[in-house]
């Protein structure tokens, strides 16, 4: 299945021939969460969409679909009959979306200043001056402005109703509608109840108050709802928008989306990275932090990669570019934070349901509150029954309810991503907080991944073992074997001085013979002298002794979980290497944290027992098990849940994809496999085991502002309806005004989104 995201690559996308597609598309005009709810609905009934899934908070849509059966402009048709829109044949859809964002709001900032000076004189002259000349006349004119400031309402209202479906706009329109007649009628014909003695009200300043307070409570909700974003807009801020090329060794500017794989491309000081690739000719220091979480600057010459986003430092250099566009590591990153914040967490599904039937249900308490007062009312029933129905519609809002999951998971994805934690779906950020068991791979997980020298013990005198290094570095250099390029490392970098590595002086050091022993080591002959670097068994078979003393130092590197070579020469033991895969300096802290937190830690590792052994004593495990085989890390996983633990699987290769996909909750480490980063839920950029106490502790607050954020829905739903159906009137005479509902339906929306931005400023 091809996944395409925002729209960039449709356009020039290649459909697969007989598969599914899935893309993603920013949809523009929603309103409310019911407004989410239609949008999905309308998209999952075309024919050929295998499924599809809408977020309020982002105002994104994806689809699963089969481009033999529907096509993108078909789609949009279908949206486009409901009141709402796609973005899908732009080659910069985000910054589309954003553009439609922004001139959305500023004329929602329009529409509201307008609609609120408008409002004052109505509801001065409504509430104090009702006996002023023609009062009801100059209400009705300063109110049809505020309604036509407020009709996109109405419009939406109408479109839903065409379909058979409701949302908040419905409950407006009808709210502020019904008000606006009665009270028209009233100024109109107001014989009509003089001839009934009834002295005719009119509800002009209530209409005008909805509309100019639904209207403020929609801007605050968008200027917050800009603010959950924020850590997309940063990393979208690490994309640079021109790049310089280089053709026949002419050096010219072109926009970054012209890039392509081949190109050779020049970075000056202070320069971002545009695309991904590798260094061809320069040097210099680049800031990875945005990807390594690391603050020192990484050495690039020739041969090493760099990424897009990342900042060079002093130096210039050329480059080959082999990742482009959506392919890029960055592009990666935000995509991934992208789909995380639109995707659903399980609790997030339940509340679509439930603000899929609330704007019928709220229609017919609505209308069960104006027949009971019709029934049992009064003198003033009728125009009591009206104000119980416009108020009830006013106050029962959908829109807390439907902000309630997605703003928090917006925001905590956000904070994910600020502190290198990437999460790709909200279910695993729902469920982090639920762990009880975490299973770490040892290789790239607990340990560095990569071989480093611990030991390098020479026995022989100190004037000689400048030369026996250089000879010692030319033949592991010459070396296949995979420890062979730790030993030169640490000779380069910890032994020889720039002195030792003159040309003279490493001349002297060249094998005239040189011989690889599959499963031993290697032979060299220089200046009629043998040389042997391997193991002990390829020592015995050429006679080399190795005395007690050196063979007991040897054991006991060797119980340190290290690896042992000798290299020796002129019959005898020149020096004893250890080689060991070192453990992260943060992983036993990482651990011993998560321990504290009453959660069980396990190792699992294709390693040997004794290695195993070792390295569970250095970061205080009990529990673990070697010579594990990618399905035994499955299986223990497997295990584990059977036995009620809810599972965190924490690992980097290929061999660890099995259980990361069987687990509850799945995490890679940044620096692994691409496999690993797929299958995982969520990827640690740092590779720094202290994120995943983080990443825990992160899903504990985001539930805990979830569940507080549904408490007050739902608990401002089941208090303020009934209270505006007129609950307390038999009581204490008490009716609710619908202006104090339409304030209240506002506060309620902007209050549990900025509960939600709370999050922001939480301490991982």
């Amino acid at each position: 299945m091809e996944t395409v995201t925002l729209g960039k690559d449709i356009k020039r996308g290649n459909k697969p021939a007989g598969g599914f597609r899935k893309v993603t598309l920013p949809v523009t005009d929603m309103t409310c969460a019911a407004c989410a709810v239609s949008v999905e609905s309308m998209l999952k009934a075309q024919t050929g969409v295998k499924d599809a899934g809408v977020n309020f908070a982002n105002q994104s849509a994806w689809v699963e679909y089969n481009p033999g059966e529907i096509s993108l402009p078909q789609m949009r048709q279908a949206i486009q009959s409901v009141g709402y829109d796609l973005i899908i044949d732009e080659e910069n859809a985000s910054e589309k979306q954003a553009e439609a964002q922004q001139k959305h709001y500023q004329e929602l900032r329009q529409k509201t200043i307008w609609a609120t000076i408008l409002s004052l004189p109505v509801v001065v002259i409504g509430m104090f001056l009702m006996d002023l000349p023609y009062a009801n006349w100059i209400m009705l004119a300063l109110t049809l402005p505020v309604l036509w400031l407020g009709r996109n309402f109405y419009l939406n209202a109408f479109k839903k109703a065409r379909h058979g479906k409701a949302n908040m706009d419905t409950l407006v329109a009808l709210s502020t509608g019904i008000a606006f007649l009665f009270s028209t009628f009233n100024t109109l014909y107001p014989q009509f109840w003089h001839q009934r003695g009834i002295h005719p009200h009119v509800y002009f300043e209530a209409a005008t108050v909805i509309i100019a307070f639904i209207l403020l409570g929609k801007l605050l909700e968008e200027r917050a709802k800009s603010n959950t974003s924020s850590a997309i807009k940063k990393l979208m801020g690490l994309q640079p928008k021109t790049v310089r090329i280089i053709e026949n060794e002419t050096e010219r500017e072109i926009p970054v989306a012209q890039v392509a794989v081949g190109n050779l491309l020049v970075v000056r000081p202070g320069e971002k990275i545009p695309v991904d690739g590798e260094v061809v000719a320069g040097n210099s220091y680049v800031d990875e932090s945005m990807i390594s979480g690391e603050p020192l600057p990484v050495e690039k010459k020739a041969g090493e990669k760099v990424f897009a986003g990342t900042v060079n430092q002093k130096g210039s250099f050329r480059f080959r570019a082999e990742k482009v566009g959506g392919e890029t590591l960055l592009a990666q990153i935000i995509r991934m934070v992208q789909e995380a914040q639109g995707s659903k967490a399980p609790v997030q599904k339940l509340v679509d349901k439930i603000a899929g039937i609330f704007v019928p249900v709220v229609l017919l308490i609505a209308l069960t509150s104006f027949g009971a007062w019709l029934l049992l009312g009064g003198e003033n029933a009728l125009t009591q029954g009206l104000l119980a129905l416009v108020t009830v519609l006013v106050i029962a809002c959908p829109c807390a309810l439907g902000l309630a999951t997605p703003t928090a998971i917006m925001v905590g994805v956000g904070k994910g991503a600020e502190n290198n934690i990437l999460i790709k779906d909200a279910e695993s950020l729902e469920l982090g907080h639920k762990v009880n068991a975490v299973v770490l791979d040892k290789t790239g997980t607990i340990t560095e991944g990569k071989p480093e020298v611990t030991d390098l013990v020479w026995l022989t005198e100190p004037h000689r073992q400048a030369h026996y290094a250089r000879v010692l570095l030319a033949m592991e250099s010459r070396s296949e074997h995979p420890l062979a390029e730790a030993v030169v490392r640490k000779l380069r970098e910890n032994m020889l001085a720039p002195k030792d590595l003159d040309q003279a002086a490493v001349a002297q050091a060249e094998p005239d013979h040189f011989e690889s022993i599959t499963g031993k080591g290697v032979k060299a002959t220089i200046s009629q002298d043998t040389y042997l670097v391997g193991n002990s068994k390829l020592l015995r078979e050429a006679g080399v002794n190795i005395p007690s003393v050196v063979a007991r130092q040897a054991a006991s590197l060797q119980e340190q979980a290290k690896t042992v070579i000798y290299f020796a020469g002129q019959g005898q033991v020149l020096t004893i290497i250890a080689i060991a895969d070192q453990i992260k300096p943060t992983s036993r802290e990482a651990i011993a944290q998560l321990q504290k937190r009453g959660i069980q830690v396990y190792m699992l590792t294709g390693d040997n027992e004794q290695t195993a052994k070792a390295v569970a004593s250095q970061v205080g495990l009990e529990g673990y098990q070697a010579e594990v085989l990618p399905a035994g890390k499955a299986e223990f996983v497997k295990q584990l849940q059977s036995a009620g633990k809810v599972v965190a699987m924490v690992g980097d290769g290929i061999n660890d994809s099995q259980a990361l996909a069987q687990a509850d909750v799945s995490i890679a480490m940044g620096k692994g496999s691409d496999i690993a980063m797929d299958v995982a839920k969520m990827t640690l950029i740092t590779s720094d085991l202290n994120m995943i106490p983080k990443a825990l502790r992160l899903s504990r607050k985001t539930v805990q502002t979830i569940r507080q954020n549904l408490f007050w829905a739902f608990i401002y739903n089941l208090i303020g309806i009934p209270i505006a159906a007129g609950l307390l009137y038999p009581i204490n005479g008490f009716l609710l005004n619908p202006m104090i509902a339409g304030a209240a339906m506002a506060l309620s929306s902007v209050s549990v989104v900025s509960n939600s931005l709370r999050l922001r400023a939480a301490k991982l």
